[in-house]
C-alpha cells in the first residue's frame, strides 16, 4: 500500500481521535449552553489574552501547556484524499447569540456531517475575524466554525470555513443583520430560518485535517479538525461590520509540535 493510501485509510479508521474535548467547549459550545461562560474572564487583549490564557485558570492550562493546539498554520501537509465529509445540513431558526466575543447560532437538532461512518450532530457555529487558520502563512478576513459532536463518543468535530472578500453573501446577510449589539443577548427573527446548507461552498470535498483543540479556554485538546480547502465569500460591508462588532477575535497561530496535517491532494 503507497503511503497516501496508507494515510487516509489511517484517517478513515482512527479519524486521530482522542476524545478529550468532550468535557470542555469553551467557545465551541453545544446548543443550550453560554458560550465563553467558566471559571475565570478572558479575552482577546489586555491582561486577558491569549499569552495569559493559560494563567487566568487551573481548568486553562492547556491554552499554554498543550501541545495538540488550535488554530495551526495549514502548510506542509501530507498530500491525502481523507474520507468524504457527507454533509446533511437542513435549516435552523434565525437566532444570533452576541456571546461578547463571537456572533453564533445554535442549532435545532437534525443537520448533521458523516465521517468515515461516525455522525456528527451540528450543534452551532460561530465567526472569528481575522481567520484563526492560516494557509500558507495567510490569513482570511475571517472564517466560520460548524461545531458538531459525535453524541454517542462526545467527540467534536469543526468544520471550519474561510470568508474571502467578494459579492454580498445573501445566506450569511440575515444573521448578520440579526446580530445584537448588547453582550449576552439574542436576538431571534419570527418565523425566519437559515438554510444551513446555503453557508458551505459549492465543493466542500477537500479539506486539511488534523487533531487539535478549541480555540478558546478551556482550549480542551482531542478535537477533530477539518478546514476546507474551497472558501466563501461575503462583501467588503458585511466583513467589516463583523470586524468592527468582535474583531480582532481570532487566537494566535499554535505550534504543530510534530502533529500530522492531511492536506487535499
Amino acid at each position: 500500500m503507497r503511503k497516501a493510501e496508507q494515510i487516509a485509510a489511517g484517517i478513515a479508521v482512527g479519524m486521530l481521535s482522542t476524545g478529550l474535548a468532550c468535557a470542555a467547549y469553551g467557545a465551541d459550545r453545544p446548543q443550550g449552553s453560554s458560550s465563553h461562560s467558566g471559571p475565570a474572564r478572558w479575552s482577546y487583549s489586555g491582561p486577558g489574552g491569549p499569552a495569559n490564557w493559560g494563567s487566568l485558570s487551573p481548568d486553562y492550562r492547556a491554552c499554554s501547556g498543550g501541545r495538540m493546539q488550535s488554530p495551526i498554520n495549514l502548510a506542509d501537509g501530507f498530500p491525502a484524499r481523507g474520507p468524504p465529509l457527507a454533509f446533511d445540513y437542513g435549516s435552523t431558526p434565525l437566532k444570533v447569540v452576541n456571546t461578547g466575543h463571537t456572533a453564533q447560532v445554535n442549532c435545532t437538532p437534525g443537520s448533521t456531517v458523516t465521517v468515515a461512518g461516525e455522525v456528527y450532530q451540528l450543534l452551532q457555529f460561530h465567526f472569528h475575524a481575522p481567520s484563526e487558520h492560516a494557509v500558507a502563512g495567510a490569513r482570511a478576513p475571517m472564517e466560520a466554525h460548524f461545531v458538531h459532536r459525535n453524541t454517542a463518543t462526545g467527540t467534536l468535530t469543526v468544520i471550519g470555513v474561510t470568508i474571502l472578500e467578494g459579492g454580498r453573501n445573501a445566506a450569511l446577510a440575515p444573521v448578520f443583520a440579526a446580530i445584537p449589539s448588547k453582550a449576552g443577548s439574542s436576538a431571534a427573527i419570527a418565523d425566519a430560518t437559515i438554510d444551513l446548507s446555503a453557508l458551505l461552498p459549492p465543493d466542500a470535498g477537500a479539506y486539511f485535517h488534523y487533531s487539535g483543540s478549541l480555540t478558546t479556554p478551556p482550549c480542551s485538546e482531542g478535537v477533530r479538525w477539518f478546514v476546507l480547502a474551497k472558501p466563501i465569500r461575503a462583501s467588503r460591508d458585511q466583513i467589516a461590520a463583523f470586524q468592527r462588532a468582535f474583531g480582532p477575535n481570532a487566537r494566535p497561530l499554535q505550534g504543530r509540535y510534530g502533529r500530522l496535517l492531511v492536506a487535499p491532494p
